[in-house]
């Protein structure tokens, strides 16, 4: 794909005339999250509340669990957000479930494309076929949330990486449950396009919050996640750090962001980290 043109997304982008506070674009780098937060510890003010960091080839990059995520050079939108919240940090909880919940809005308004959020931090597209703890879905992108400890008297900063599969081929996907926006039939497959509508999405819905003072259900945020996550409503094994596992009916998200299974006894199971496998598919 072609390169993206940096000069043009700063004009679109960068105050005055655009909504951020800060935009760097590199060539190449391991992860974005891991150089913001970096630079963040060794100089708290190198990037203010909504700043953004915008990596054209990404050969390293985190997801949950310390698991690895590369692509080929200029296929996928990479880039991570720097946000300064000052809501309750017991709210923070919420924050990778909202930068979802932005970006399932954006790739809905801009490629067209049904994506939905698959607890916590997985985009989703639909497939034809199924895969095994997919479902009839394909994963099209992730979600990285990180919270930085700043010097005292200062607010934790949140580093919010995203990483989307635009335009990759199925030879170049790593694993069968994966996809890009143009395997998925989107409407547009330009990362430009992409990354002005989710910086768009992801401060709207980030504003949101701080007027509710990090209220889920007092901003209608929490509702409108549940509306576009497809974990819920279906029968769920949850892998749990250390080996364990839950299963049962993904039935709700709790006030921080939890997911909530209730198993065939019918006790439920507040879960806050797990690998989510859908045993079955619908709503």
């Amino acid at each position: 794909m072609p390169a993206l043109r940096v000069a043009e997304l700063r004009d679109l982008l960068l105050a005055p005339a655009g909504p951020l506070a800060r935009v760097e674009v590199v060539e190449a780098t391991e992860s974005t999250n891991t150089d913001l937060a970096a630079t963040l510890r060794s100089d708290p003010d190198s990037w203010p509340d909504a700043s953004v960091l915008v990596a054209e080839h990404q050969f390293g990059g985190r997801g949950r669990a310390g698991r690895s995520w590369e692509t080929p050079a200029g296929t996928s939108l990479t880039c991570s957000f720097v946000l300064r919240p000052v809501t309750p940090p017991a709210s923070f909880g919420w924050i990778g479930l909202l930068a979802g919940l932005g970006t399932v809005n954006a790739l809905r308004a801009t490629a067209g494309v049904p994506a939905t959020l698959k607890w916590p931090n997985d985009l989703l597209v639909p497939a034809d076929t199924e895969v095994e703890g997919w479902g009839a879905a394909r994963k099209v992108g992730g979600i990285l949330t990180e919270v930085v400890p700043l010097p005292p008297g200062q607010p934790p900063a949140v580093v919010i990486g995203i990483g989307v599969n635009v335009s990759q081929s199925a030879d170049e996907l790593p694993v069968p449950s994966a996809t890009s926006l143009a395997l998925a039939g989107a409407q547009h497959v330009d990362r430009e396009s992409l990354l002005v509508a989710i910086v768009a999405a992801q401060l709207q819905v980030a504003q949101r919050w701080r007027d509710s003072g990090g209220d889920p259900a007092g901003s209608g945020l929490g509702g409108e996640v549940a509306a576009v996550c497809s974990t819920l409503g279906t029968t769920v094994r949850v892998e749990l750090p250390g080996g364990a596992s839950v299963s049962g009916l993904a039935a709700r998200l709790d006030g921080d962001g939890a997911l909530v299974v209730v198993d065939d006894a019918g006790a439920e199971h507040r879960v806050l980290a797990g690998d989510v496998r859908h045993v079955r598919t619908g709503r």
